[in-house]
C-alpha cells in the first residue's frame, strides 16, 4: 500500500522525506538568515492546506486573522475572535502532525485580545500556544513593546507587525503604503524597540522597499518578513488565497498568482517557495512600491 497522502490539492510526498527535514525552530530560522537564505511564509487556516504548504517546503505557516476576510467573508479582520483563532490554529497543527510536518506555526492575536493589558495578552497567547502555535503575532509599535517584553519573558516567542496593520486600518486611512516621509523615522524606532523587547520576527506590510531593506540590516536578531515591502527583507509572506488567485476581491499589485501555469496547489506553493528563495519574487522593478 502506498504511503503517499492523496489530495485534490496535489499528491503529498511520502511521510518519511517530510519527517527527515529538520523541524523549523528559532535557531533554524537564525541559520537560514545567517547563510543568506530567504525565509518563506504563507497563511493557512485548515489541516489540508497547512499540510500542502509544509510539503511544498514553506518554513512558516501563519494562521492569520486574515481568515476573517478570506474564510468568513468579513470586510476587515476586526470581527475575528480569539475562539475562532484557536479553532483554526488547532486545525493547522493537526494537519502538520498528520504528515509529520516541520513547519513553524504562528498564530495571530486578534483585535481586542491583547489591547487591554499585558495580562490579557498573556491569557490570549496561552490559548493559541496550547492550541498548537509556536509563536504569536501582534500588530503595532509603541505600547506593544511592553506587551512583547512581558510575553517573551514568559517563554512565548513573538512576531511583531508594522507598517500597514489591518486591525487598525481605519485609523491609518485605508490600505496604503506606510512609512513614507517623516513617518519612516517613527517606524524605524518602533522596529528597533520591538527587537530590543525580544521580538524575533517582524512582518513589514506595505512599507517602501528602501526602508524595509535598511531595517533588515538594522535588526540582526529580528527577522523581517515582507508583504508588499520589496525583496530586501529576510523573508516573504503572502495570504494563501491571494497567491492562488482565489480571493474575493482584487489582488494587491504586489501579489503574483502562482497557480498560473501549475496543475496543483502543491506545485503552486512549491513555485512560490522557489521564487522567494532565488530572489525572483517579489520583483521590485515590476511592482514599483515606491
Amino acid at each position: 500500500m502506498s504511503n503517499t497522502h492523496a489530495s485534490p490539492y496535489g499528491t503529498l510526498p511520502p511521510a518519511s522525506p517530510v519527517a527527515a527535514r529538520k523541524p523549523i525552530s528559532l535557531p533554524r530560522l537564525n541559520e537560514l538568515r545567517a547563510r543568506g537564505e530567504k525565509i518563506t511564509m504563507l497563511t493557512a487556516y485548515d489541516a489540508t492546506f497547512a499540510a500542502v504548504a509544509d510539503a511544498a517546503g514553506v518554513e512558516c505557516i501563519l494562521v492569520g486573522d486574515s481568515l476573517g476576510m478570506v474564510c468568513q467573508g468579513l470586510t476587515s479582520t476586526v470581527g475575528v475572535t480569539l475562539d475562532t483563532m484557536r479553532y483554526h490554529v488547532e486545525s493547522v497543527a493537526r494537519g502538520i502532525r498528520r504528515v509529520q510536518g516541520t513547519a513553524w506555526i504562528i498564530g495571530d492575536l486578534p483585535f481586542g485580545s491583547y489591547q487591554e493589558s499585558k495580562e490579557q495578552a498573556l491569557r490570549s497567547a496561552t490559548v493559541l500556544m496550547q492550541a498548537g502555535a509556536h509563536m504569536v503575532k501582534l500588530e503595532g509599535g509603541g505600547w506593544t513593546t511592553d506587551v512583547v517584553h512581558f510575553l517573551v519573558e514568559r517563554g512565548i516567542p513573538v512576531c511583531a507587525h508594522l507598517g500597514l496593520t489591518p486591525q487598525t486600518v481605519h485609523a491609518l486611512g485605508g490600505y496604503r503604503v506606510q512609512g513614507r516621509g517623516e513617518s519612516a523615522t517613527q517606524l524605524r524606532q518602533e522596529a528597533i524597540r520591538l527587537q530590543d523587547a525580544g521580538a524575533t520576527m517582524v512582518v513589514l506590510e506595505m512599507v517602501p522597499e528602501p526602508l524595509s531593506t535598511a531595517l533588515t540590516q538594522e535588526l540582526p536578531t529580528c527577522h523581517t518578513i515582507g508583504i508588499g515591502a520589496g525583496n530586501g527583507t529576510a523573508g516573504q509572506v503572502l495570504v494563501m488565497h491571494d497567491m492562488l488567485g482565489v480571493n474575493l476581491g482584487k489582488n494587491p499589485k504586489f501579489v503574483h498568482n502562482f497557480m498560473e501555469g501549475h496543475a496543483s496547489v502543491l506545485d503552486a506553493m512549491s513555485a512560490y517557495v522557489a521564487a522567494v528563495k532565488n530572489g525572483t519574487f517579489p520583483d521590485n522593478a515590476k511592482h514599483a512600491w515606491v
